[in-house]
């Protein structure tokens, strides 16, 4: 994927945007990636992929309180590492 810093989308707009066209393009801020450029095509298509639900804790199985309490502990421990 193709990576440009914030000063740099400023300063070069035009090749930053003619990048994204190809694919993602990172924009990272002080070494840290911290936004992704895609066109509205490639943000529709994620974005229509992306199936969503959404459950009542007292309906969820332990098997699947489980994987949603693993998933925010690796969401903290991410959190945690980039501070």
């Amino acid at each position: 994927m193709t990576s440009f810093t914030l000063t740099e989308l400023g300063n070069r707009s035009g090749e930053v945007v003619e990048a994204a066209y190809r694919g993602p393009v990172d924009i990272t801020k002080r070494g840290k990636r911290r936004f992704v450029l895609l066109t509205a095509e490639q943000f529709d298509r994620l974005t229509r992929s992306t199936a969503q639900r959404s459950y009542r804790v007292e309906d969820l199985t332990g098997a699947e309180r489980d994987e949603i309490l693993a998933g925010l502990d690796a969401v903290a421990r991410e959190a945690t590492q980039d501070d």
